[in-house]
């Protein structure tokens, strides 16, 4: 019953989510310039990206892997209320790092014993090592190696071309590696598997197994969302509407973060990457959360559905032949079209001149709605979206014009050909008949008797004789 639950709670929070057209990017300009040398902004209604920076520069993840980490285990394990007892031998590795300020450790003790679910919201919300390593070596059968693969081999499903994963934690790897693009495809990906937006928007949780020999007070054993974003306390940071999911922090490849913003029925995400750490005087600054709070601001401040195109638009005309009064028929989309469109840019030089028709030459009758040919709109070049082009009205069939073109269309019709071709091979087969029937005659017809064969001259030569 709990899981059926959570199946439901998932399909009602995946509502905003569905797919309505293919993604497109338009890259409009921003007002303000990020920090962050790779960024995705999409709006996640209409799956159509507003804004992208060096989208497809490979950058190293850090622990934004555990979002892939999260949708492995969701997917494979079997059953994620299992307990696990934490063993440190798993995970104690890790600690051997050259870069110790990566190592995100949780309040988890040795000994502890915590179900999936409770490592899957230590992972996601304080991006704990322990936490990742447990999940991938349960899951992979006690080999971290085999989940690994199961995350490479998750990616090329997703369709993540510029990603290759090396460990399920997010600590540096030069050979560990994504794009901003494909972590904005991954997140979509992620968002459509139950309990992950429910795991990943949590703000605070509290174990579910007590362990109360390690942790005196249950109820203070509380773990914290690392985006303070979703902070009312943060007085700089804190982003009504914000929620999740993943934050990730490298000495070696800045500060990233992957966030989703809802406001008035509009949901987007944002995806930064490589923000600096730290500013020209060594103090440290928090760009990827600046670069967040300005891309939502943007997004929310500037961006509306407007009609670009009526669906009583006409947009052309084909030539109908064989119709009764008008030998045309016009053209217009076969749905009204709404886009989320900038507020700054008039949708008057959206192109509404590229037309792909099925069929140029028609023939009466046509009737009203009948698909005609397609419209894709363009901006700058770029494809927004293709509806579908329909007729405007009927267009009646002229008997009389009817009747002249089938009688014009016997003689070159294959069934005239195949009927003359029949008759010149009957007419032959006649003639050889009647030849035939001739010599047949001929031959059969009755001799003469000898004696009309003697010539008299021969009788008056035996009279002679006598």
């Amino acid at each position: 019953m709990k899981r059926i639950s959570a199946l439901l709670t998932a399909v009602v929070l995946l509502l905003p989510f569905i797919r309505l057209t293919d993604a497109k990017a338009i890259n409009f300009t921003l007002k303000e310039p990020i920090h962050s040398e790779s960024a995705v902004l999409m709006n996640l209604d209409t799956h159509m990206v507003l804004h992208e920076k060096n989208a497809d520069t490979r950058q190293m993840p850090g622990p934004l892997v555990n979002i892939m980490t999260a949708v492995v285990c969701l997917e494979e394990c079997k059953n994620i209320d299992e307990e696990i007892t934490m063993d440190q031998e798993v995970y104690e590795g890790l600690y051997n790092t050259q870069y110790p300020d990566d190592l995100r450790i949780s309040d988890i003790s040795d000994g502890d014993v915590l179900t999936v679910t409770d490592l899957l919201y230590a992972m996601m919300l304080e991006s704990s090592v322990q936490a990742a390593q447990t999940i991938a070596y349960h899951v992979g059968d006690h080999k971290v190696s085999a989940f690994v693969d199961m995350m490479n081999e998750k990616a090329k499903e997703i369709g993540l071309e510029s990603t290759h994963f090396t460990n399920p934690t997010g600590m540096y790897d030069e050979d560990q590696y994504t794009t901003a693009r494909d972590m904005a495809k991954l997140t979509e990906y992620a968002m459509t598997v139950p309990l992950f937006d429910t795991i990943s928007s949590t703000f605070t949780y509290n174990p579910s197994v007590p362990n109360m020999e390690r942790h005196e007070s249950h109820e203070n054993w509380i773990w914290t969302h690392s985006n303070t974003m979703m902070d009312p306390e943060s007085e700089l940071y804190y982003y009504p509407g914000a929620r999740g999911i993943k934050t990730a922090n490298l000495e070696a490849a800045g500060r990233n973060i992957v966030s989703i913003a809802s406001k008035d029925g509009n949901n987007y995400l944002v995806v930064l990457m490589r923000a600096p750490m730290s500013d020209a005087d060594g103090n440290n600054v928090y760009y990827h959360l600046e670069d967040a709070i300005s891309l939502f601001d943007w997004a929310f401040n500037h961006f509306s559905y407007q009609v670009v195109l009526a669906d009583t638009a006409e947009l052309g005309e084909l030539p109908v032949s064989l119709a009764e009064g008008n030998d045309y028929v016009l053209a217009k989309p076969k749905e009204e079209i709404s886009l989320l469109w900038y507020d700054e840019i008039d949708i008057s030089l959206i192109n509404k001149n590229k037309i792909e028709w099925y069929n140029t030459t028609l023939q009466a009758p046509i009737k009203k709605g009948e698909p005609l040919g397609e419209l894709t709109l363009e901006y700058s070049g770029e494809p927004l979206t293709t509806v579908e082009l329909v007729a405007v009205s009927d267009v009646e069939r002229s008997s009389s014009k009817y009747n002249l073109f089938a009688a014009s269309m016997f003689t070159k019709s294959s069934w005239f050909r195949k009927a003359l071709i029949i008759s010149l091979v009957l007419c032959v087969i006649y003639i050889l008949m009647c030849i035939y029937s001739y010599v047949v005659f001929k031959s059969h017809a009755k001799p003469l008797k000898p004696i009309y064969a003697v010539p008299k001259v021969e009788k008056k030569k035996k009279k002679k004789n006598k």
